[in-house]
């Protein structure tokens, strides 16, 4: 069974619905981006990686400093716009 942590495209196009909707309800770009980073941290933290992008990016995150993660989140925001 395909779930939205299983499959990477899933994964963006769950994201960017979620970026839609924050922008929809009136939530800014910076909201939205301090948001993706909480996100980040909490998914670095708790969740394996269940596949190979997710795994990319939990390197990335993880040598990362704090203003790399930012960039990342703030990338994975315009990411998953553009797959909405």
């Amino acid at each position: 069974m395909s779930t939205v942590l299983t499959k990477f495209e899933h994964w963006k196009h769950f994201l960017g619905e979620r970026v839609k909707k924050a922008k929809e309800i009136g939530l800014s770009e910076e909201t939205i981006n301090k948001l993706a980073f909480e996100i980040g941290e909490f998914l670095d933290e708790k969740v394996d990686p269940k596949n190979d992008e997710e795994r990319l990016l939990k390197e990335l995150w993880d040598v990362g400093d704090t203003e790399e993660r930012k960039a990342i989140a703030r990338l994975m925001v315009k990411l998953a716009e553009k797959s909405a």
